[in-house]
């Protein structure tokens, strides 16, 4: 494994997002191209030039983000990628609206979104202002 490399707005082609998908959710997502269009930024984990890890922000065009899709493939979880997404998602919402939010399965929250600052509220919501 090489030194994983985080790029904000990579271009991605619809296949290779769809592999990540697959082999982490078990499913693709058709169309993703048109969820971009909505997104205030995207990050892409890279191995060398392979896609590994992966992450959405979604904006409301107002105050208000949205962390979405994270996913890393099943060979390389365990190994920070999924918290360093957050975190450099995070970093991207910084200054730009007041606040992050994301939901996801109890172990998810505790696991991943709470360790890296999200707090437990209604509506899972982080202070990026």
């Amino acid at each position: 494994m090489h030194e994983v490399d985080y790029r904000h707005r990579p271009v991605l082609d619809p296949d290779t997002l769809n592999a990540l998908f697959a082999a982490a959710w078990g499913a693709p997502k058709p169309d993703y191209e048109r969820v971009f269009d909505h997104s205030f930024t995207w990050i892409g984990a890279f191995d060398g030039e392979a896609l590994v890890g992966f992450a959405n922000v979604a904006w409301d065009g107002d105050v208000h983000f949205f962390l979405l899709d994270t996913t890393v493939h099943p060979d390389h979880q365990r190994r920070g990628i999924g918290r360093r997404l957050v975190e450099e998602a995070i970093q991207a919402c910084r200054g730009h609206g007041e606040w992050l939010h994301v939901d996801g399965d109890q172990d998810v929250m505790d696991g991943l979104y709470f360790q890296a600052g999200f707090e437990s509220t209604p509506a899972g919501i982080i202070d990026v202002s």
